[in-house]
């Protein structure tokens, strides 16, 4: 069961997506598609997530120059499995991207000398922290049942900041408005590791 507060969440950004008219919304996804979505690929949707994308599934918007995906919004009902992988392991290959050009996080201990050995170490590491969700492009939402309110973090490589206060505000920054945050803005991301990398909401 989903928490209240969280259903609403989901729900406004999903309207406010709609307002903005800015992609294509199919039905949103059913309880026997989540499950096969979060069974497929390990993660469990945060329940405002979940909701967002129970209310309607955005799957298309216009290109954008330059931009990383052709379709920005992941189609988790039929998108290619291979690039909903590479979707979802965007946040760890952009820190390891950057462990190959010196990057090493103090939690992980002394680096190893040689590159491949510090590589191995890190992903090693990498995989025991929190999954992050693709939400748009390279924005994105902490997994997991039973959380929400979790600040939207845009992440490219370890320049990672907050994009959205929670899910709603998100969609209002980025879709409808598209605006500097007031000043004194300052979330507090709560997921470990990747809270470590915050830096200014400037991306």
């Amino acid at each position: 069961m989903i928490d209240r507060d969280a259903a609403r969440l989901g729900a406004e950004a999903a309207r406010r997506l709609r307002k903005a008219d800015c992609c294509t919304i199919e039905p949103g996804l059913s309880e026997e598609e989540f499950e096969r979505i979060e069974a497929t690929y390990g993660f469990r949707f945060s329940d405002d997530h979940r909701a967002f994308l129970a209310a309607g599934l955005p799957v298309a918007s216009p290109p954008q120059e330059g931009a990383t995906w052709d379709q920005p919004w992941p189609d988790w009902r039929s998108g290619s499995p291979e690039e909903l992988r590479s979707h979802l392991a965007w946040p760890a290959e952009g820190v390891l991207s950057s462990v190959d050009h010196g990057y090493w996080h103090p939690s992980w201990g002394v680096r190893p000398a040689e590159l491949d050995a510090a590589r191995a170490l890190a992903e090693q590491e990498l995989a025991a922290v929190p999954r992050l969700v693709p939400l748009y492009a390279h924005r994105f939402l902490p997994a997991g049942r039973g959380t929400h309110g979790h600040p939207v973090l845009s992440v490219w490589g370890t320049d990672i900041v907050c994009y959205g206060e929670e899910l709603a505000d998100y969609v209002r920054h980025e879709f409808t408005e598209c605006h500097r945050h007031a000043a004194g803005w300052n979330p507090r991301p709560t997921v470990p590791f990747w809270r470590d990398f915050l830096g200014r909401p400037d991306r």
